[in-house]
């Protein structure tokens, strides 16, 4: 099996966001970090060359074997934004509805301006999507 390339790094959070984002995407991604931040209780670090990641969990995978991510992050992908999390529960999708301008893939959230979501909503989103990690692996897999 591959080493997987997104796993916690000491690279700079700082460098990648001068390197990555213009000024209104860093920005919004230090209003990211405070917010992540307080929902999570962890500190940004770099998962691979391109998240911006807090807390962790591991995961089992059909082989048996076990692997890791971050809980929660974001990524600047060109000129949106992207924001990891989980959101497929009835009362996620609620939520959803109530954000503001964004799309949603399986589990990214990808919007353009901070400005142009509901920055309670989305607390409560990323929140959720904790809460649903830990449903699904365990205390003891989520950090």
């Amino acid at each position: 099996m591959a080493e997987p390339k997104t796993k916690p790094t000491e690279a700079s959070v700082e460098d990648y966001l001068a390197s990555r984002g213009s000024a209104e995407q860093i920005a919004d991604c230090r209003t990211l970090i405070a917010l992540l931040s307080r929902v999570t209780g962890e500190h940004p670090r770099m998962w691979g060359p391109s998240i911006v990641g807090f807390g962790s969990y591991r995961y089992k995978l059909a082989s048996g074997k076990f692997g890791e991510s971050c809980a929660t992050g974001f990524a600047v992908r060109g000129k949106e934004l992207v924001i990891y999390l989980v959101a497929d529960s009835p009362d996620q999708a609620t939520l959803l509805l109530k954000l503001g301008k964004h799309k949603f893939g399986k589990a990214c959230l990808y919007f353009k301006r901070l400005e142009d979501l509901d920055q309670a909503v989305l607390e409560k989103l990323v929140s959720s999507s904790l809460t649903e990690l830990h449903r699904r692996h365990g205390q003891e897999g989520v950090a």
